[in-house]
């Protein structure tokens, strides 16, 4: 029986760094929840998990997995996912996700989230890779969709009703990525309030807002790059708004993870997110 008891508030949360330890337990402010990368935190102990340890007491914890590999063609490695259940038995977090994409091939392991076509073989990989999680865990996951820079002319079917099939097959839930949405629009040529309209919202768990670069492909057209090194976009706040107004409040969290800000930046990242939740709950 997956474990689906706990869960994130309907608020804001943001990515945890530990430069931001101090600011996050003495200041007066918006934030409700925290969530960090597991890879940081598979070690057998130190001042990262007991920093984690004293957080864990005040803040519901959100676990983002980045190394699964989910989409790869290889089994997943089994010490890898050992040390992720040992972490989330010891911290219960309230909510598990992972992203749709792969990054390992035989014994390489590549530092980018690469994407898949969108066939029922991949979708099959998927969705035993997910029971796999799910079972070892003995927790619900979420799965993130991705930022999308091609499309993959063998694909059958498109994302969301790729991810349709996935959430059906597995039970498990969804990681809404609002920048990603507007990336992948952009780069595809696609209209990010029809993803939005057709997205499954019911199964979704957790929002991430983050920033992206702006950059031109080889013929000179506008290339977006998920980079989380910024403050969110105009347009993706927009599209956030759009996403509450279709699905409703879900818990938000404020991805930023190269060139971090100082907290003052960061939380009032939090506090754009939290207007904007609160005006849908009102």
């Amino acid at each position: 029986m997956l474990d689906q008891t706990k869960h994130l508030p309907a608020g804001v949360g943001v990515g945890y760094k530990s430069k931001h330890f101090s600011n996050i337990l003495q200041e007066d402010h918006q934030v409700e929840w925290l969530e960090i990368h597991a890879e940081n935190y598979m070690g057998a102990g130190g001042r990262p998990l007991a920093q984690l340890r004293t957080l864990s007491d005040r803040f519901p914890i959100s676990v983002h997995g980045v190394g699964l590999s989910i989409g790869g063609e290889g089994r997943l490695d089994a010490e890898h996912l050992a040390r992720l259940k040992h972490l989330t038995d010891a911290l219960d977090p309230a909510s598990f996700s992972e992203h749709l994409a792969w990054s390992t091939h035989d014994a390489g392991y590549f530092n980018d989230l690469l994407p898949l076509p969108y066939t029922e073989d991949t979708l099959t990989r998927v969705c035993d890779h997910i029971d796999e999680v799910q079972t070892a865990l003995g927790r619900q996951m979420l799965l993130e969709n991705p930022s999308s820079y091609l499309a993959f002319a063998e694909s059958t079917m498109g994302e969301v009703a790729f991810l349709r099939q996935v959430v059906q097959r597995t039970g498990c839930g969804l990681l809404l990525d609002v920048n990603n949405v507007f990336v992948s629009a952009n780069n595809l040529r696609l209209d990010p309030q029809d993803y939005i309209d057709s997205f499954p919202h019911e199964a979704v768990g957790e929002i991430h807002l983050g920033g992206h670069d702006e950059d031109h492909d080889e013929d000179g057209a506008p290339l977006l790059i998920d980079s989380h090194g910024r403050e969110v976009a105009d347009p993706v706040w927009h599209l956030y708004t759009y996403t509450l107004a279709t699905g409703g409040p879900k818990p938000t969290l404020i991805e930023w993870d190269t060139d971090v800000p100082e907290w003052d930046i960061l939380a009032a990242e939090a506090g754009r997110a939290a207007l904007r939740l609160e005006q849908v709950l009102a």
